[in-house]
């Protein structure tokens, strides 16, 4: 991902409202599944991690980009923006 993607894909996570939270008990398989099928129909989301998860939130952003085949765009604060392009969209173009 360039640069300049990145900007604009942080530009509009700006205007996104948090889908997700991750709290205490951290990454499960059914929040990755979640996660994961919310990008193939959003393609940009983004997650709030909650006090009370004690992980790492830039190492957690690469396990979730890892687990869910997407790129980290930014991590700030307590929120995680992750990006993956849907081929399925451009088949249908």
């Amino acid at each position: 991902m360039t640069s300049k993607e990145r900007a604009k894909l942080k530009s509009q996570a700006m205007t996104i409202e948090c889908i997700f939270q991750i709290g205490k008990s951290g990454l499960s398989t059914q929040s990755v599944d979640a996660i994961k099928d919310a990008l193939e129909a959003r393609e940009l989301i983004k997650i709030n991690v909650l006090k009370n998860c004690d992980d790492d939130i830039k190492e957690l952003a690469g396990v979730l980009a890892e687990r869910t085949g997407s790129s980290v765009v930014q991590v700030i604060g307590r929120k995680v923006v992750l990006y993956k392009k849907n081929t399925k969209k451009d088949k249908k173009s």
